[in-house]
């Protein structure tokens, strides 16, 4: 069952990069293309941050923690592989956007990020961010499902 969730990330992380790619190939640097009008454009920026481009140019700090929450998500997951679907798909999806993000820093120094909201000013963002987002909220539905099911005397794993 591991294979499955590792296969799973790989794909999110490869679809991540071809991602990063095509923009890059066909976006230059700072240039706004519109795909959705009023909905969705892409934009080619570079992101030395995280999120909201805190810790910007804090390159070392990002290297240090994505190695470590790489480690502690595998180790959680083959721990956990009978455990709630939510859990062990938030948590595929927490190392693929942790991964593909990684991928960036080390090759190029910053994360290209390419998706622009048109109807709420919001971060610029890509693919692996959005596995990122996606993953912990399924890890809080978890949380949530689970507290819900001790509540009621359940076992809440499923």
């Amino acid at each position: 069952m591991l294979a499955v969730y590792l296969v799973v990330s790989a794909f999110l992380i490869g679809l991540d990069q071809w991602v990063k790619y095509l923009t890059v190939s066909n976006i230059q640097l700072g240039e706004t293309k519109e795909f959705i009008p009023g909905f969705l454009s892409f934009t080619n920026i570079r992101n030395t941050g995280a999120a909201w481009s805190l810790l910007e140019g804090k390159m070392w700090f990002f290297y240090i923690i994505t190695v470590i929450v790489v480690v502690v998500v595998i180790y959680i997951l083959v721990k956990n592989l009978r455990a709630s679907k939510w859990f062990t798909i938030g948590l595929t999806l927490v190392l693929a956007g942790a991964v593909g993000n990684f991928i960036d820093r080390i090759r190029l120094g910053y994360v290209v990020d390419m998706f622009q909201t048109e109807f709420i000013r919001f971060p610029i963002f890509n693919v692996a961010d959005m596995t990122l987002v996606i993953g912990v909220a399924c890890i809080f539905i978890y949380l949530i499902l689970d507290e819900k099911a001790a509540k009621d005397g359940k076992n809440g794993t499923n």
